[in-house]
């Protein structure tokens, strides 16, 4: 690729946390199926999962054109067979693109949606992205689908360490419908749309892997 034309992103933390999120997610993921990233970012995630996790496909999406255009990138790159163009997806949304018909690549989908991926993102956008993100999981996910999230949670309402204390402050100040939620609060939206906590996971930088499952 012509490094003048190089439109890839990069994310520090990503090298960080991505071998422990794969852990977490070869264990919990069902065996086939689509995964379907919301807020994929710099695509950096993405184009590190999909192969490790086939036969299983990977569906990146993000709302933001320059995101997509660095997930696009990093796949012209690092090419993967089992990883789908990345999708103009708003997590907010009443109903997403990938209901709507509007995809173009929509019918060519080998493999259902079984899963939902949100990597460090309902932290860093506002109450309505989280609350669509339930809606659209219980919408789109089958019974014994998985939603799993990662990032900075408050647990009883206290954050689990000073840096994540000085790290909600310094979002809030940025944007004041941002900041690191509650995982409790988090938990009882999830019942309401039919996704029930499985399990929580302990993860580096004072970080959580939080696992629900859609039930009937």
């Amino acid at each position: 690729m012509d490094d003048s034309l190089d439109r890839r992103r990069y994310a520090p933390a990503t090298e960080r946390n991505r071998e422990p999120i794969l852990a977490v997610l070869q264990q919990v993921l069902p065996p086939t199926g689509t995964i379907l990233e919301i807020s994929s970012g710099t695509g950096e995630h993405a184009i590190f999962m999909a192969p490790q996790l086939a036969p299983r496909d990977w569906l990146p999406s993000d709302p933001n054109p320059d995101a997509r255009a660095s997930i696009a990138a990093w796949k012209q790159f690092a090419p993967c067979d089992n990883m789908y163009p990345p999708l103009d997806l708003d997590a907010s949304s009443a109903q997403w693109s990938i209901e709507s018909g509007s995809v173009p690549f929509g019918d060519l989908i080998q493999q259902p949606i079984i899963a939902i991926v949100n990597i460090n993102m309902i932290h860093i956008a506002p109450k309505s992205a989280y609350l669509g993100l339930f809606a659209g999981a219980n919408r789109i996910l089958p019974i014994g689908g998985i939603l799993y999230l990662y990032g900075p949670f408050k647990q009883g309402g206290v954050h689990t360490a000073p840096s994540n204390a000085a790290f909600d402050e310094s979002l809030r100040s940025q944007n004041p419908e941002w900041g690191i939620r509650d995982l409790a609060e988090i938990t009882a939206v999830a019942q309401s749309h039919n996704l029930e906590l499985q399990k929580v996971y302990p993860m580096p930088a004072n970080n959580l892997s939080v696992v629900f499952k859609v039930v009937e």
